[in-house]
């Protein structure tokens, strides 16, 4: 089955090339251009068409051992693995560690599409009321006792702090529950934190990680396609724990790795090995994005609300969940009864693409949606710059007129007159 955001993302790019006018907020590409440096380091090994090793190349994984222990998780490069995106990783670690797989709900598309594929069951437990990526903790413990009374065997619990599709950033001390919960059940922690460097309040500190509450049994996985909007770049590693269980684990990857992907494409290595010394232009530039993300989803947050919806706060990332039952009377009476009737009607009424809860595990009844901000920056590469230096991006046209169309999109659909 097609994976729902890359195929939203396909259908919204079809119907702009058709001359539809349509506003893209179901696909989370950063929507941000290539830093020069790094283009220039892509350029400057493009002849580099050998097969590196399969783990990654020696510049590349200290690169990110480096990188890891600068952000206070102290890493040896023999605990990294490369591959062409995160995605890869997380396949191959569901694929590789024993037992079922632990989701919360909503979550990530890929997930339980993957978990699937290589035939194993997902438990799914609700996300609490203010924020998303961590399950309830209150309940996580009884879904899994239910779980093993239905036969099934837990054995890999998904943690994505921050968050996607919530867009916000799990508490520590929840995290640190979940983890005494993981503990004492035998699980592993898949702590997927691909968006931990856009936080959008850097006073607050990092993300709180699953690594700081079980180190021995967390597998972080990252990439560069959010945090330096590199997703076609298809740029993805992972940190295995120390010890002689991480190890046995790297090597199970290792064989995985060998016999799917190979190695990550050596031109990407070597880019890889360049951000991942944080040259302190690119960490400016990472800086802006932080803003300019967190300004724009807020500006939407902002829209959404005035509409009625409840929604949790933007915290990281370019996401928003909102969640219009408040205003079911109005959409059930223009015959819009779940998230699915909820996209579709926005879409084809009003121009405005977005995904419906329920591809991210949530209830078909549910009115609820991801929505995606990051690609009202700009049609150009011209115009992403501009936004990306802007003081007030805001005031910039085209992400102006992208809010303007967003307001009348929602005022028209949640009108107590169905117009």
């Amino acid at each position: 089955m097609h994976s729902a955001t890359l195929a939203i993302n396909e259908t919204l790019r079809a119907r702009r090339a058709a001359g539809e006018r349509v506003l893209h907020l179901g696909f989370g590409e950063a929507g941000l251009p290539v830093p020069e440096s790094v283009a220039v380091v892509l350029a400057g090994a493009a002849r580099r068409n050998g097969y590196g090793p399969v783990v990654g190349s020696v510049e590349a994984r200290e690169a990110a051992a480096g990188w890891f222990s600068r952000r206070g998780l102290q890493t040896r490069p023999e605990q990294v693995l490369f591959a062409p995106g995160s995605k890869a990783l997380l396949f191959a670690l569901l694929a590789t560690v024993p037992g079922d797989v632990v989701l919360p709900r909503p979550s990530w598309v890929s997930y339980g599409a993957q978990a699937a594929l290589v035939g194993k069951r997902t438990i799914g437990v609700p996300i609490p009321a203010e924020t998303g990526g961590v399950p309830d903790a209150e309940r996580l413990a009884g879904a899994l006792e239910d779980a093993r009374g239905a036969g099934a065997r837990p054995g890999a619990l998904v943690l994505t702090v921050p968050d996607n599709p919530t867009g916000t950033v799990a508490r520590a001390e929840r995290v640190r529950e979940v983890c005494a919960i993981a503990e004492r059940y035998g699980l592993v922690v898949i702590a997927d934190e691909i968006y931990a460097e856009l936080v959008h309040d850097p006073h607050h500190g990092r993300a709180p990680s699953a690594t700081s509450y079980l180190p021995e049994r967390t597998v972080v996985t990252t990439g560069l396609s959010k945090s330096m909007a590199l997703g076609g770049w298809r740029v993805g590693f992972a940190r295995v724990p120390d010890g002689a269980w991480g190890q046995r684990l790297m090597d199970q990857l290792t064989g995985v790795a060998s016999e799917v992907w190979s190695s990550l494409a050596a031109p990407m290595q070597a880019a890889a090995a360049h951000v991942l010394q944080d040259p302190p232009k690119l960490l400016g530039h990472i800086d802006d994005a932080r803003r300019l993300h967190a300004t724009v989803a807020r500006a939407a947050h902002g829209e959404f609300t005035a509409a009625g919806a409840i929604c949790r706060p933007p915290e990281a990332g370019f996401y928003l969940y909102p969640d219009f039952e408040p205003v079911r009377p109005a959409l059930e009476a223009q015959g819009i009864d779940g998230g699915a009737a909820l996209a579709g009607a926005l879409l084809e009424r009003h121009g405005v693409g977005m995904l419906a809860g329920e591809a991210f595990g949530d209830a078909p009844r549910g009115l609820r949606a991801r929505v995606a901000t990051s690609l009202l920056y700009g049609e150009s590469e011209t115009e992403r710059w501009q936004a990306l230096r802007s003081d007030d991006p805001l005031s910039l046209p085209w992400i102006a007129a992208s809010l303007e169309h967003l307001r009348g999109a929602l005022g028209a659909l949640t009108a107590r007159s169905g117009g």
